[in-house]
């Protein structure tokens, strides 16, 4: 699986300032932790960056491809800002993201064609986000085709169902994995991709790293190609690199709904079996559901 590290962004409390300020010194540094970690590319996440943008995120590039050489995801609403920083990639850049909004596809799907670049396909239309699965195969049935016309091969597009949290409503969550269950039918060669991170937003700290993992197994056996995560989860780049085999088949016979029996378990196992009932519907969410 494709792991993209979403550290590097303008909400964190530490790069948010030194993007600001273009200070480079603790950019580079978690650039270079990320790369050290064993992620597969680098999030480049600026924000809206209406006035900035254009400047800083050539800045930004340029920063980064000092310490690392990763690849890029380019992320930005600010379509002129990601031109600017596609123009000093000197490896294929990923836009995040295109979505269906007017605007935004128009921008957007131009610079892909132009500067050899995957795309990022939000599955976000004109009405907002999708409600249920059927909604995110008719919007993904758009945009593709949308790339198709502008000459982006289905293989260059990394479609994704905007995962949300658990906190909220149930039935987005469990669509995304049946979503991709469907994507090889409806968008033959295109790929998946989610902001894992989405669905433990909320959540107290201490309980997001239990959520993210699962659900990247979850997601993961319906054919996740990439994820967008936490650098320094190391669980769950063990999980994502296959070192974890024994988790995982746990969870696939969790999603089974294959009879368990928790007393033999770790208490480790049990959190990933009492995860899985809450991701699929079964328990409702509470700050508690490890406890219950």
């Amino acid at each position: 699986m494709i792991l993209i590290g979403e550290n590097i962004n303008v909400m964190s409390k530490t790069i948010g300032p030194a993007l600001k300020e273009k200070h480079a010194d603790p950019i580079q540094a978690l650039a270079r932790a990320e790369t050290k970690a064993g992620v597969d590319y680098l999030d480049l996440n600026i924000g809206p960056a209406r006035k900035t943008g254009t400047d800083l995120m050539p800045w930004l590039v340029a920063a980064i491809q000092q310490v690392s050489d990763l690849p890029l995801a380019l992320d930005t609403t600010n379509a002129s800002a990601i031109e600017e920083g596609l123009k000093l990639c000197r490896r294929r850049a990923l836009i995040n993201s295109v979505s269906l909004q007017p605007e935004r596809v128009e921008q957007t799907l131009p610079l892909v064609k132009k500067y050899n670049a995957e795309m990022i396909g939000l599955l976000w239309g004109s009405d907002g986000m999708p409600r249920d699965t059927n909604e995110r195969c008719m919007l993904t049935v758009d945009l593709v085709y949308k790339a198709n016309e502008t000459g982006i091969p289905n293989e260059d597009i990394w479609i994704d169902p905007i995962a949300t949290p658990v906190s909220g409503e149930i039935n987005q969550v469990t669509s995304c994995i049946d979503f991709l269950s469907a994507l090889s039918e409806i968008a033959p060669g295109c790929k998946s991709i989610v902001g894992l991170s989405n669905v433990s937003n909320g959540t107290p700290q201490h309980l997001r790293p239990i959520l993210n993992r699962t659900y990247l197994i979850m997601l993961a056996r319906q054919g996740l190609h990439a994820a967008i995560v936490d650098a320094f989860d190391a669980e769950l780049l063990d999980i994502a690199r296959g070192r974890l085999p024994n988790i995982v088949n746990l969870v696939h016979r969790a999603m089974d709904e294959t009879e368990i029996d928790m007393e033999v378990l770790t208490k480790k196992e049990q959190d990933y079996i009492k995860t899985v009932r809450v991701l699929n519907g079964q328990a409702l969410y509470s700050h508690s559901w490890l406890e219950i």
